[in-house]
Formats: structure tokens, sequence, C-alpha cells
């Protein structure tokens, strides 16, 4: 790579420099609790640091990323449905057009969407059933050894979760993300390349809910962590991000993300709008 940094040292060659949001390891089982707890944004009991990180774009990669060496996709797929903050045209419409992505992309037999979740760094947040919802700065997987196969088992139920696996299927959590408007110009979201990411940065982290308690893991900064983003990504591509594998044979699991601030981004910069899609992939045997 081309080791050209600018005026400001923001970029690095075809890296862009920005600062991420990570854990800082404790002795004690961090914990947070969720927005449902606290009827706005999630409050956390651990301290976080920001480290200045090299940030690569995936665009010039997208052709060789995998989300089973990498954890993440960048794929252009065009929706038909006018209004993403139309949870009536997201059941009826959205959810069909995800399914069928998802089917041809992997060959996955079932595909259940479980939950959708809108974000917004504007002033007020972005629109939700239960709330309203900036992105999501700290760096992160969203499921852990222990509950991404609790949420599977939540999801599709306990019985039929067992049947699959003990019959040779596999069980598979996919995010799907995408900006509402676009291009995206800022607090665009950065992801690690699962295959650089060590098991001990992975800190499972217990995350409160009013009724139950759930597990994410918080990522520890790490030297050999490679990250990424989609540069000026609009709402005619989605990224695909896997939160959990049923299969543990040296394939990508899980996968850290959070949202930065672009080095390039002002006051003037439009905010950035998503909507990420939890599901869940079922492979026959």
């Amino acid at each position: 790579m081309n080791q050209i940094v600018n005026r400001d040292h923001k970029i690095i060659g075809d890296h862009i420099i920005g600062e991420l949001t990570y854990m800082v390891r404790q002795k004690e089982k961090p914990y947070f609790e969720s927005s449902l707890s606290t009827g706005g944004e999630p409050k956390i009991f651990f301290s976080t640091e920001k480290r200045p990180t090299a940030i690569g774009d995936m665009r010039n990669i997208s052709k060789s990323l995998s989300i089973d060496t990498n954890g993440f996709e960048l794929l252009p797929h065009i929706s038909e449905v006018t209004d993403l903050y139309d949870d009536h045209l997201i059941e009826m419409q959205y959810n069909k057009e995800l399914e069928l992505l998802l089917k041809d992309k992997t060959g996955a037999d079932h595909v259940v969407i479980f939950d959708h979740t809108r974000r917004s760094n504007s002033i007020d947040g972005a629109n939700n059933p239960d709330g309203k919802r900036g992105p999501a700065v700290r760096v992160h997987a969203d499921y852990t050894i222990k509950s991404g196969p609790q949420r599977a088992i939540d999801t599709l139920g306990k019985a039929k979760f067992n049947k699959i696996l003990a019959e040779g299927g596999r069980v598979m959590q996919i995010n799907v993300w995408r900006p509402i408007t676009g291009p995206v110009e800022s607090a665009p979201l950065a992801l690690a390349d699962s295959s650089s990411i060590p098991q001990g940065d992975l800190i499972a982290t217990d995350q409160r809910f009013p009724s139950r308690i759930g597990e994410i893991y918080s990522l520890a900064h790490g030297q050999k962590h490679r990250w990424y983003y989609a540069s000026h990504m609009t709402p005619e591509e989605v990224i695909l991000i896997k939160g959990w594998d049923s299969l543990d044979d040296g394939r990508a699991r899980f996968t850290p993300h959070g949202a930065f601030d672009h080095p390039q981004q002002t006051q003037k910069s439009k905010p950035r709008e998503s909507i990420e899609t939890r599901t869940y992939l079922v492979f026959e045997n």
C-alpha cells in the first residue's frame, strides 16, 4: 500500500483514520443497561477508550469478501419499499425482499426475521416502536458463544433448534444493514475482519433488559485488528454481518462493528439514517 498521509493525518494511502470506541479490560464481568431499560441511551458500567484506527474502504476488496471468512459482505440490493419508517411496509414487503436476498445469497432453506432497528446520528435519533435510537458507537459483536444459540432457541423454539442440529443442519445469525438515505456522509459503520480478531479480545458483556439479561461481546483493543467501511454507501446497497454461527470449524462466527465519525464529516454533513434487520438462517442437512 502506498503510505501517503494527508496534511491532517486523516488519510494513509487508501485508508482513512477514524477513532473507534473500544472497551477497557477489567477484572469484573462488564455490563450495561439497554435502551429498553433506560428509556433512552444505554447506560454502561465499564470504561471505554477511543483509538485512532486505520479503516480501509471495503469497496476495494468487495469481490473477495465472504461472511464465512471475513464476517461481512457488501452487496447491491434495491428495495421497492418507499418508506423504511413504515412498520407495516417493513412487515408486509421488506421482510419478503430480504428473505429472497438471503436465500439467494447463502442457499439457506429458511430465513426467520426477528428484529428491525433504525438508527440516526441526528439530534433526535431515529424512530422505532420501542423509542428513538442513535448509532452504536462502541465496537461490539451482537452475540456470543452463549447468547447466539440462546437467541436462536428463543426465536425458532428449542425443539426445532435442537432438531436442526441433531440432523446435521446449521443455524446462522445474520444482520442486514442498509442506509435509509444516502450517500452516507457521517457516522458510517466500521466492521472488523473477523479473521483478524483474537478470541481473547472479545469480552463477554451482560446486556440488561427489563425482563431478562442478554450477552454481547465488547471488543478490547488489539494491534492486529483490520477494519473496513463502505464509502458513500447508498440505500441501494446492504452489508451482511454475521453475528453467530452454529458451525465452529474455523470460519467467521462473530463480527465486531460500530459507528465512527468520518474524518471528512462536518456539522453540515447530513445525518446518517439506517435500518438493521436481524435474522436467523436455517440450513437443513
